[in-house]
Order: C-alpha cells, then sequence, then structure tokens
C-alpha cells in the first residue's frame, strides 16, 4: 500500500506583521513559516513580546499580514473577506487567557452567543449548548453567572463556547495562564479529552514550558518574530537547539527547583 501524505491542516508561509510607523515601528512577525498537522496539539512558545499573540491572531486572520500566506487545508485565506472569512472563522476556535466572557448572559448564554450570531435555530442551539456543558462538566452550573463562577468554570465555558459552532482548529491564547497549578491540571485533561474523542487539532500559545511538555505533540520556539526551532516536543526538550529554547529550558528548570 502506498502511503499518501497528510497534508497540514494549517500552514503559514513567510508570514510578516509589523505594528506602528517610522521610529515607532515593531516587527512583531518576521517571515514565520510553520506547518500544523490535523489532530495534533501544537505549541508555540517564547518569551513576552516573542510574537505569539499576534502569530495566532495572524491564523484566524484578526490582524493581516502584510506579507505571507495563511493556508487552511492548502487553500490561501489570507486575503478573505465577507462570508468568506466568517466562514474560515467558524471552523476555527478560540479560547483566551482571561475567558472574555459576557458578563450579562449565563453559562448556556455564553455557549449559545456564537450559534445565534451565525443563525442557528433555537432549538438546536439548546440541544448544543446541553451537550457541551455535560461535555465540560458544567451541567449544573448553566444559569450561573460569569461573576458567580471560578476561573476555571469560566475557563470551561470559554471552551465550550469556542466549540459551539464544530470547529476544526482550536486557538488557545495562554489559556491556562490565569489558572492555579491544580485548575491547569485539569483545564489540560480537558483539552487532550477534546483533542482525542473530537479529533480536534488545537494550537496552543504559551510561556508555560510544562504545559508544553505535558500537553502538546510539537512546539515550536518563537524568538523576537522569528521561528528559531521546531520538533516534536521530547526531542526538543532533550536536544534544544536554539539559545532561547535551552534559555526557556533553564528557567522552567529553575521555577521547578524554587
Amino acid at each position: 500500500m502506498i502511503d499518501v501524505p497528510v497534508q497540514p491542516i494549517l500552514s503559514l508561509r513567510d508570514v510578516h506583521k509589523t505594528y506602528g510607523k517610522g521610529p515607532n515601528q515593531v516587527q512583531a512577525l518576521k517571515g514565520v513559516s510553520l506547518d500544523v498537522m490535523p489532530g495534533e496539539i501544537f505549541g508555540i512558545i517564547g518569551l513576552s513580546g516573542a510574537g505569539k499573540s499576534t502569530l495566532i491572531r495572524c491564523i484566524n486572520l484578526l490582524e493581516r499580514p502584510e506579507q505571507g500566506t495563511v493556508l487552511i487545508d492548502g487553500i490561501d485565506v489570507t486575503g478573505f473577506s465577507g462570508r468568506r472569512l466568517r466562514s474560515v472563522r467558524r471552523s476555527i476556535g478560540m479560547i483566551f487567557q482571561h475567558f472574555n466572557l459576557l458578563a450579562n448572559r449565563t453559562a448556556a448564554g455564553n455557549i449559545s452567543f456564537p450559534m445565534e450570531i451565525v443563525g442557528k435555530p433555537k432549538k438546536e442551539r439548546a440541544r448544543r449548548v446541553a451537550e457541551l456543558l455535560e461535555f465540560v462538566g458544567l451541567s449544573h452550573k448553566a444559569d450561573r453567572y460569569p461573576a458567580e463562577l471560578s476561573g476555571g468554570e469560566k475557563q470551561r465555558v470559554g471552551i465550550a463556547r469556542a466549540l459551539a459552532t464544530e470547529p476544526r482548529i482550536l486557538l488557545c491564547d495562554e489559556a491556562t495562564s490565569a489558572l492555579d497549578p491544580e485548575t491547569t491540571v485539569s483545564i489540560l485533561n480537558l483539552l487532550r479529552s477534546i483533542n482525542r474523542s473530537l479529533g480536534l487539532t488545537i494550537v496552543m500559545v504559551t510561556h508555560q514550558m510544562h504545559v508544553v511538555r505535558s500537553t502538546c505533540h510539537r512546539v515550536a520556539v518563537l524568538d523576537q518574530g522569528h521561528v528559531v526551532e521546531v520538533g516534536p516536543v521530547d526531542e526538543v526538550f532533550a536536544n534544544p537547539q536554539a539559545t532561547m529554547t535551552r534559555r526557556l529550558l533553564k528557567e522552567a528548570t529553575a521555577i521547578a527547583t524554587a
């Protein structure tokens, strides 16, 4: 039998992103190229200011690269607008560091919101919300407002909301950095379960090396807008090639032994 090469679900090719002009200009991304394969958990790690959040915003086209391309299933979506852009964004869910929940909506209402935007019928929304609340373990908190939820519960609502439109890619922007260690473990377990049970591709931006080590299949190291290293997590951690990777590992070891 001939093995058919698997096409990346997400590719970035020579992506550049600059903010500001003149002396205040900041080059956030400088020729980033990456491939993310279907069904993997892919980590992007680097120091603050490395370009991680800009990169994830370019993936879902909340930011437009001024050079380079973003490809989904081999299709260049960089120039999409209107209906085609909305369709791409529905296929890419996102969860945030600070949850970004609507304070005046219950847990169920927050999860329902993206389906309301795309015009899903009420009965279908209700069914999907109930499924997702059960999936993230919050059926008993359906009618609670964000102010009544713990940080971990808020993030579970955020994850359920991101899954509402049945995306194929889930972007996590520092999704656990606002949580305590025990809650972080529970959220990472949930993300691994989502990856396994739904076959969802997850791109995880973080500055926490232990998150990458415990959760990701492959990792890219970002340094001042450049990808300086990429590979399977075990290989990168065991034999780091880039100076920045070695620095991150050294700092993570120091924190763990402090």
